[in-house]
């Protein structure tokens, strides 16, 4: 008996389980959820200047350590948490992430009670629905992420430069950048 092909996956895909399982079943799908997408917002922003794995092992010492990303209770956070934060293992222990997922919890409440959905906005800056990306090149930044930086950071969200706006886009969705080659390029939520 012979074991199937692997299927076709983007190469940063192939590391590891828990990357392939990752890539298999989240990373690209379109996210419409305004709690979801603010959460993977902040975790990109924990990302900046680290790898993808070290935000994914981590992500559940963060979903206890930030209240499960409920926006609300985030946004309530004293200096007492930041302090309970800095001494958390289970985190990056990074201040200015602390601090600015504190202010983007702020942000996204505000936004909310103004009247605008996250989810809404985030999307509303793709008319035509999520960008496909055919070069099989993946970028760091684009005219589009830069467009999101911006509107982000006027609504008060801060550590969302257009690099963590790319990324942010890539895993909700927003941007297909699966390789042309790979099973999930194209997919938009299927599962290939």
């Amino acid at each position: 008996m012979t074991t199937p092909p692997a299927r076709p996956r983007c190469g940063w895909a192939q590391a590891d389980a828990m990357m392939m399982a990752y890539h298999d079943h989240e990373w690209g799908q379109p996210v419409h959820d305004s709690r979801q997408l603010w959460e993977m917002l902040v975790l990109e922003g924990f990302q900046a200047g680290l790898s993808w794995r070290t935000v994914l092992k981590r992500r559940e010492g963060f979903r206890r350590a930030f209240a499960g990303f409920d926006p609300d209770r985030v946004a309530a956070f004293t200096p007492d948490d930041v302090e309970r934060l800095m001494a958390d293992p289970g985190i990056i222990r990074a201040r200015a992430k602390i601090v600015a997922a504190i202010g983007n919890a702020r942000a996204y409440v505000a936004m909310r009670d103004g009247g605008q959905d996250f989810a809404a906005f985030a999307w509303g800056m793709l008319p035509d629905g999520p960008v496909r990306n055919m070069t099989g090149r993946v970028q760091a930044s684009s005219p589009l992420s830069h467009a999101m930086s911006a509107a982000l950071r006027a609504r008060g969200f801060r550590f969302v430069g257009p690099v963590i706006a790319y990324a942010w886009m890539q895993a909700a969705g927003m941007i297909d950048d699966h390789d042309p080659a790979c099973f999930r390029y194209g997919a938009q939520g299927g599962e290939g």
